[in-house]
């Protein structure tokens, strides 16, 4: 049951890819309109929130300590003494974000079967739209650090895609390549994090990682590992999550990403890809909080971002402009409250910012359509 929320937008990225390819792409074929490919990638999002629904409300019928579901698909990796299963994992977390990914998902998809009703391309649109959900759904299923990793390069990948849909225009090209580029500086900290966890843990499972450091009721530095160890490991990942969270240095790809359609706009700013860094620390707090000093770095980097970015953002003229850097302040916000330790504060924020911000955005592509593409 759990392999199928991220599988069916996967599904439907098949189809519209195969749409695509059959319809679209050939040169001298008829345009296909926006509807066909927009309701099959719509009908794939929603399945998959109703999924989530259902597996949500069983948790809930779950005693509370014990709300925790897993599927094991398949072995992906076995090298010399290291295995690794395909394992999907939801608990009361990643629940909340699938919730989120596929809800407010369905509803810009459905926003875009309009809004992209005059582009040339809409199923190469909406299957690159399907693929990013389901990378996204990957990064907060998986069990282990190198499923979300999987994850967490995939909606970089879709990102670039999406922000350069329109690459004959050239600005738009080089800020897809933008984002591609800053994201991959932020991942190889979020790489030397993973290596340092493996070295010093012999493990990249999740639970089996909160066993380590969790073996009772409060976290304690297992024996044999030095205190700061454990703040660079917390330190590595959080340089990942400032390239995909657009954190100081590592915001200026983020403003640049409006150069997209406004529905990829809503989708990365809103409900997905720049939602990463935070589910990250929360995900790993039980890491975080042996580090005081990682602690303090999170939420200094996060308090400057909110300040920086909102000073950038009262004086910008374009409408989408606006919005993003205000974006960037917000998720300053939520990893300031991370850093101070009220990580249900930060993650309650990401509920809350997906859905005004996705609204802010459609809003916003509405005003830019009747204004005739004025921002």
């Amino acid at each position: 049951m759990l392999a199928l929320i991220p599988i069916l937008p996967l599904v439907g990225f098949l189809i519209n890819g195969l749409w695509y390819a059959v319809f679209q792409a050939p040169p001298g074929r008829k345009k296909a309109g926006a509807i066909v490919p927009g309701v099959i990638a719509s009908l794939a999002i929603y399945a998959s929130f109703l999924v989530s629904l259902m597996i949500f409300l069983s948790l809930r019928g779950l005693p509370e300590d014990a709300r925790v579901l897993e599927q094991t698909v398949f072995n992906w990796m076995n090298l010399g003494g290291f295995s690794l299963d395909m394992t999907f994992r939801v608990d009361p977390l990643s629940t909340l974000f699938t919730l989120v990914i596929t809800g407010v998902g369905t509803l810009i998809h459905i926003y875009s079967i309009g809004y992209m009703s005059h582009d040339a391309t809409p199923a190469k649109f909406f299957a690159y739209l399907n693929l990013f959900c389901f990378a996204m759904l990957m990064l907060v299923l998986g069990a282990s650090l190198p499923i979300l990793f999987f994850g967490w390069e995939g909606v970089g990948l879709c990102s670039y895609l999406l922000i350069g849909y329109w690459y004959n225009d050239i600005e738009k090209a080089k800020a897809g390549k933008k984002a591609f580029v800053v994201n991959r500086i932020g991942d190889l900290g979020f790489l030397l994090g993973m290596f340092l966890i493996f070295t010093t843990f012999h493990t990249l499972d999740f639970s089996a990682l909160q066993q380590i450091i969790v073996p009772g009721h409060e976290a304690t530095l297992p024996a044999g590992v030095s205190s700061d160890t454990v703040t660079l490991i917390g330190l590595f990942l959080f340089i990942g999550c400032m390239g995909k969270s657009a954190q100081l240095p590592l915001f200026v790809w983020l403003p640049d990403a409006m150069a997209g359609p406004t529905p990829v706009s809503a989708l990365i700013h809103a409900a997905t890809m720049v939602t990463s860094g935070i589910y990250l620390v929360a995900r790993l707090n039980f890491i975080y909080t042996l580090s005081p000093t990682a602690m303090a770095v999170v939420a200094t980097v996060g308090a400057l971002t909110a300040f920086f970015a909102a000073t950038i953002a009262i004086v910008q003229c374009d409408i989408k402009k606006v919005l993003a850097y205000s974006t960037v302040s917000q998720l300053g916000y939520m990893f300031l409250a991370c850093g101070v330790g009220a990580f249900g504060a930060g993650v309650f924020h990401v509920i809350t910012h997906a859905f005004f911000k996705a609204l802010l955005f459609l809003g916003a592509g509405s005003v830019i359509h009747g204004m005739h593409e004025e921002q």
